[in-house]
């Protein structure tokens, strides 16, 4: 039998409808995935094998063959394990229900069957939604991330024997509740103020015109002057993000997973202090499959640079271009990826040892 069931990849932060096409046909047992997987999607096999036979399901032994359609494109992730279980229990009989057809399936397979967590949750369920989508099945740890986009219905399940049961008209599933979500991570506040700062009139009135007009800062003085304690403070006296931004910002988070199981929605400015021994990849972005870098980590929000004079010369060159033009473009073998990287950029130095030098006050 055929089957066809659909989930999501992303390239950089876009994402495009992929096709999972089951086949199971007679000849030696064998499960093969086609269509440009990586080492993640190849793996995948023996972790459907396994969560299939541990939910309580019996594996097919015929010739498998699953395709990864458009099969001219890369595919990356773990994500993928759900959609293709499901579609090979759809293509052996299992699953009885064309309403399947409706939905579109994301998660990463445990040997027992369980649902775990994924990243990037965020890119994906908006490329589902412009691509047609309305229902989505993720893993209950993700819920709350996909739940934010407005016009989509979010299930999450924990387990794979949940989904099978859901589809037979077994048991029931409601749509996570998004209101709730997003009224919960709105509480989230700074717990540093620019109003706790005693003093320092004169830097504190250079921040105060740094944030109105979004301007780059410099800070020069000696240690133990305040420089950290400033601009550690400066998000708290910037502009609340607007809800458009709050989603871009999170859907960068989402694709480098530093999303927690309790936050869905990013609603604070980032504020992003990478340690003087950086890399130039590391701050804008890069990798065999090139992942978002300090810069991007810091849209909307501050990129500081403690102890400037410490950093790599090669290091500071590469910022030029993501300050000028807001985007970072990545070239690789693999493909050209561009993240956003509208920040501000904060540093801070020692003053020289001539003495030349302005001092903080």
């Amino acid at each position: 039998m055929l089957s066809r069931i659909f989930s999501c990849v992303l390239n950089g932060l876009d994402g495009s409808t992929t096709d999972v096409e089951v086949d199971i046909s007679n000849g030696l047992p064998a499960l093969n995935i086609v269509g440009l997987p990586d080492t993640a999607v190849k793996e995948s096999k023996e972790r459907i094998r396994a969560a299939i036979k541990n939910s309580g399901f019996e594996f097919p032994m015929k010739r498998i063959t699953i395709n990864l359609a458009p099969a001219n494109t890369k595919k990356e992730g773990t994500h993928l394990d759900l959609p293709m279980a499901l579609g090979l229990l759809d293509a052996a009989g299992v699953i009885k229900n064309d309403s399947v057809k409706e939905f579109a399936f994301i998660g990463e397979l445990s040997l027992n069957g369980k649902i775990n967590r994924v990243t990037g949750i965020l890119p994906l369920v908006i490329a589902l939604r412009n691509n047609g989508f309305n229902k989505i099945v993720l893993p209950d740890e993700n819920a709350a991330e996909g739940a934010i986009i407005k016009d989509v219905e979010i299930y999450s399940f924990s387990n794979l024997y949940e989904i099978v049961q859901f589809f037979k008209g077994e048991i029931a599933a409601t749509p996570v509740q998004r209101k709730l979500i997003i009224e919960h991570n709105e509480k989230n506040d700074s717990a540093e103020d620019f109003s706790e700062v005693v003093g320092q009139e004169g830097i504190k009135r250079a921040f105060q015109i740094a944030a109105a007009g979004g301007h780059n800062i410099l800070m020069i003085g000696p240690p133990g002057s305040g420089k950290t304690m400033l601009a550690r403070r400066f998000p708290s006296i910037l502009p609340d993000m607007t809800y458009e931004e709050a989603i871009e910002v999170t859907k960068i988070h989402s694709v480098a997973g530093l999303l927690t199981n309790y936050s869905s929605l990013v609603t604070t400015r980032p504020f992003r202090s990478p340690h003087h021994t950086i890399s130039s990849i590391a701050l804008i972005g890069g990798g065999r499959m090139p992942k978002p870098g300090e810069v991007s980590l810091a849209h909307y929000g501050i990129l500081f640079l403690d102890e400037l004079p410490e950093f790599q010369r090669n290091v500071l060159e590469v910022l030029r271009q993501p300050i000028e033009d807001e985007v970072v473009t990545i070239s690789r073998i693999n493909g050209t990826l561009t993240y956003p990287s509208k920040f501000i950029l904060v540093a801070s130095m020692n003053p020289c040892a001539c003495g030349n030098k302005l001092q903080l006050n």
